[in-house]
């Protein structure tokens, strides 16, 4: 059985959070007719909360290279590149040259001052043609017109070690977590796919005896849950963080994803660039137009060129729908009557 098979019989996505079905992006790559193709291993992994490619790198750089090494013969690539974030490339670089030795695989820094969207697909592809780091337009898409405008292959670390056990018929259907926040036992789990987030705290004994909910996907752009809300798998990036109810000022935990996103916006596109920066001052006025609030993060959600403005309304609108309305007012400080005009603003 060829791989290509192998990967749509073993149901395999994408683990970069996009849950692409990898077969069908491997396909796409495959029929276009161009004769020089290329392969890119995202390891920038920007997202806060998330280990779980460091963690493979450290752990498993053989099998990460053997997947890439597949996907070259596979697509008769030219080339294939290692996209490492800062960090990443000097923990590993030494280790993964070894392991390449004579493959034609590079390794790449992300540049410090990329900031989160450096990690982007079409981002990466522009850093490595020494341009402007900030996402392209598409389509068209880099499965056809990527590096230099040739076909492009991009898939992340946690994809192509899995690809690696797809071929060895060794995969059995399990995916990496990323457990933090307020738990003991924080780190990088390997578990079953549709082990849900309570099964998952349970096993791992992280489940909270105290008031708490959580964020899932990453500590930015992931979404929020109540602890009632954990009968699900876990979706995108693959953590979990947890979050004690009695801890964190809601207002506080709001200006920090939003900070988040006005620091990492990448100023290409004026809903994130100004929507980012006026939600900030909204917040930090005396008196809160919640109702402006809501508008602008509809903006954001609607205009926005790529997916960091896209996605900075979702830990804000979840946590506000899921948890800030059941808290009991005097927990909120937020002001008199606060609670009843924000959860109006987000119905």
């Amino acid at each position: 059985m060829d791989i290509l098979n192998k990967i749509k019989k073993a149901g395999l996505v994408g683990r970069s959070g996009s849950c692409f079905p990898v077969a069908l992006k491997w396909e796409m790559v495959a029929k276009a007719s161009d004769q020089k193709k290329y392969v890119i291993c995202n390891a920038s992994e920007g997202e806060p909360g998330v280990k779980k490619d460091g963690y493979i790198l450290n752990n498993f750089p053989v099998k990460v290279i053997d997947g890439i090494k597949i996907a070259l013969n596979f697509l008769k690539a030219d080339k294939g590149f290692i996209y490492l974030n800062p960090e990443y490339y000097k923990k590993y670089h030494k280790k993964l040259k070894k392991i390449i030795n004579t493959s034609p695989i590079e390794l790449i820094a992300k540049p410090a001052n990329a900031g989160y969207i450096g990690g982007e697909e079409s981002s990466i592809l522009n850093s490595i043609e020494a341009k402007r780091i900030e996402p392209r337009l598409r389509p068209p898409f880099p499965t056809t017109n990527g590096l230099w405008g040739y076909p492009t292959l991009i898939n992340n670390v946690e994809t192509f070690y899995d690809v690696s056990l797809v071929a060895a018929s060794k995969y059995k259907n399990t995916r990496f977590y990323t457990i933090n926040g307020d738990c003991l036992l924080d780190g990088v789990y390997e578990l079953p796919t549709n082990y849900t987030i309570e099964k998952i705290l349970k096993l791992t004994k992280n489940f909270p005896n105290f008031p708490f909910f959580v964020q899932i996907g990453g500590d930015a752009s992931g979404l929020i849950l109540n602890s009632r809300q954990l009968k699900r798998p876990v979706s995108g990036a693959g953590s979990i963080t947890i979050y004690s109810q009695q801890k964190y000022n809601p207002k506080e935990l709001i200006a920090n994803w939003l900070y988040f996103f006005k620091s990492e916006s990448c100023g290409q596109c004026t809903p994130c660039r100004e929507g980012t920066y006026r939600l900030m001052e909204i917040l930090n006025s005396k008196e809160i137009n919640w109702k402006n609030f809501t508008d602008i993060l509809d903006n954001l959600s609607d205009t926005s060129f790529c997916g960091l403005g896209c996605a900075a309304p979702l830990p804000i609108k979840s946590y506000i729908t899921n948890v800030l309305s059941g808290m009991p007012e005097n927990k909120i400080n937020l002001g008199p009557g606060a609670k009843k005009i924000i959860c109006g603003c987000f119905k």
